[in-house]
């Protein structure tokens, strides 16, 4: 079995069929953390919707967002393979994934690419008719993002607008509109994906030099902290103005206080040329993301009892 060097665990794959690994990895079900940070922005909006109403968050939907998460995420990495797969024949972390090794052909991949979205459809058909037309507008930036980095610095930014998108339909899928909560928590979302995702480029820096791919690593470059580090502020800024917007409590101002504190940390640790870390420190991201969510639940929460 073939496995990847940025793989969480290999173990469990072993006991699957070796037919479907080569499935798996394409999904990235065996590095989970790409459908945790997408799923993170909905329950973050989802739940400053609670907030905004007094009531604890709608577990259905945070239940429904992950199912929707991780088969949307399957999805758009099978569709980021099949336009990189030249791409990432060349770069040493990604030659052997399963398009570049040929381990799936490109007719399989878009079959498989097409069952994932069909099981996201039938998750977006469950809320209501503004936010499906919310979740389809999302396929636009989807389906740019691997061609950003051929023509620009700053595909981190293309990423960030495609992988924040839970931060609108949260708020859609709850209030059946949007407003200005949910367009802040979105600038908020941004902005962290922009910062995690340069951490997560350092460790292609190199080969992408080679290759003439362009990433805000490689633009930052000596300056990677400052740059990270001003996402990061400005993230933590949108955060605070969506709390203030919906007159948060306590519990919310505690958990962004976290969230920024676990994101201070982040940036004192970036190594430019260590690999590894880079990797360490943008996993990371799923704990700081979960702070800001569980300081959102619990307010709603607290408020929903206070109410009854």
């Amino acid at each position: 079995m073939q496995t990847l060097p940025d793989s969480v665990s290999h173990a469990w794959l072993r006991l699957l069929p070796a037919a479907w690994t080569p499935y798996v990895q394409l999904a990235r079900i065996d590095r989970p953390i790409g459908w945790q940070l997408l799923l993170l922005p909905c329950w973050w909006s989802d739940a400053l919707a609670a907030v905004a109403q007094g009531r604890a968050p709608y577990w259905s939907h945070l239940l429904l967002f992950t199912i929707g998460a991780i088969s949307m995420r399957g999805a758009g990495s099978a569709w980021n393979d099949l336009v990189d797969r030249d791409i990432d024949a060349q770069v040493a972390r990604t030659k052997h994934r399963p398009l570049p090794s040929g381990r799936v052909t490109p007719r399989q991949a878009k079959i498989f690419l097409l069952s994932l979205a069909l099981v996201g459809a039938a998750v977006l058909v469950t809320f209501n008719w503004f936010a499906i037309g919310v979740g389809m507008a999302s396929l636009i930036v989807v389906a740019a993002y691997p061609f950003a980095k051929r023509f620009t610095f700053w595909p981190q930014a293309v990423l960030g607008l495609a992988f924040a998108w839970g931060g609108l339909m949260g708020w859609a899928s709850a209030m059946g509109a949007l407003a200005a909560p949910a367009f802040l928590i979105y600038a908020c979302a941004i902005f962290w994906t922009i910062g995690y995702d340069t951490i997560y480029a350092l460790q292609d820096a190199r080969d992408d030099a080679i290759v003439g791919v362009r990433s805000t690593a490689r633009l930052f470059g000596d300056d990677v902290k400052m740059g990270v580090g001003a996402f990061y502020v400005a993230a933590v800024c949108a955060g605070a103005l969506a709390l203030w917007s919906v007159g948060a409590g306590r519990a919310s101002w505690i958990g962004l206080a976290g969230f920024a504190i676990h994101l201070a940390w982040q940036v004192a640790s970036i190594k430019r040329d260590d690999v590894g870390d880079a990797l360490r420190l943008f996993r990371s991201n799923r704990d700081a993301g979960l702070i800001l969510f569980a300081g959102l639940a619990l307010d709603g929460a607290l408020a929903g009892f206070a109410h009854s």
